[in-house]
């Protein structure tokens, strides 16, 4: 009987898989386009506004089928049409401002504002010529005095800059003190009367020259420049100047000399700023 029965022969058949399969370029295809998507993703998020991106999310938002917050424009659905001006993609940080017609127009409002503009900065600048002129004028009218070696002038993006500067045998407060000097009194008498041609605010910075206050222990240059600040404000005010025009009132010790010498006494000055509007 067992020579009756069926052999049954059992092949294993072994698949062969080289490394030249197609399988890693799908792969790839799939890297390629999922980089493609996200770089696409960044161009829009830096070309479109914050209402654009929201109406953007809320359309692909399952949960609202039509918005009712933001569509990220003003027209049906609160979208933007091709035809809508002024709300294209230039709205966004990476369009590029257009209006309809010539691609040559100005904005009439644009040249407005910088002639404006233009107008008030020419105006500034006669202003402040202005005074520094006037300055210049009575203190050359009272030379006797020796005033002129004590004033410097110079323009910053702040406004014009009088510095009023101490002078070998001529300080403009005793040493070490915050005690002004009569020559102090006679600069800031007509610094106050060329300051009343100009509506400006002021600023007032008291300096030093590196030399260590010798003083109080708890007392520094710091201090000093700002004491001497302060002096010089009241003095301007004691003249007639407006208080409220004094918008900033300080000291810097030595931190910013006028002269590359630190100890020159050109460092120990006041400096009075004409702040542009």
């Amino acid at each position: 009987m067992a020579d009756d029965q069926p052999i049954i022969k059992k092949v294993k058949k072994v698949s062969a898989e080289g490394h030249h399969g197609g399988a890693w370029k799908v792969a790839y295809a799939d890297f390629v386009t999922a980089m493609m998507a996200f770089f696409l993703l960044m161009w829009l998020l830096n070309a479109t506004t914050e209402d654009q991106r929201k109406g953007i999310a809320d359309y692909f938002n399952p949960t609202v089928p039509i918005s009712q917050i933001s569509g990220g424009g003003t027209d049906v659905l609160n979208g933007s049409t091709i035809f809508a001006e002024k709300t294209l993609a230039k709205d966004g940080s990476g369009g590029k401002k257009t209006t309809q017609g010539s691609d040559n127009e100005e904005d009439p409002s644009e040249n407005t504002s910088k002639d404006a503009r233009d107008a008030e900065n020419a105006k500034a600048a006669s202003d402040l010529e202005s005074v520094e002129e006037s300055l210049r004028g009575q203190i050359d009218g009272d030379d006797a005095d020796g005033l002129a070696q004590h004033i410097q002038t110079h323009v910053t993006p702040e406004g014009l800059v009088i510095e009023l500067v101490d002078v070998d045998g001529s300080p403009l407060f005793n040493v070490g003190s915050t005690n002004a000097s009569p020559t102090l009194h006679l600069l800031l008498k007509a610094v106050t009367s060329s300051l009343a041609l100009v509506e400006n605010e002021i600023s007032i910075v008291g300096h030093t020259d590196s030399l260590a206050y010798s003083g109080a222990r708890d007392y520094s240059n710091w201090e000093l420049s700002t004491d001497r600040a302060n002096v010089a404000r009241r003095l301007l005010v004691e003249e007639g100047f407006p208080q409220n025009k004094i918008d900033e009132v300080a000291g810097k010790a030595d931190t910013e000399p006028l002269v590359h010498d630190r100890y020159a006494p050109q460092n120990r000055r006041i400096s009075i700023t004409i702040l542009r509007s």
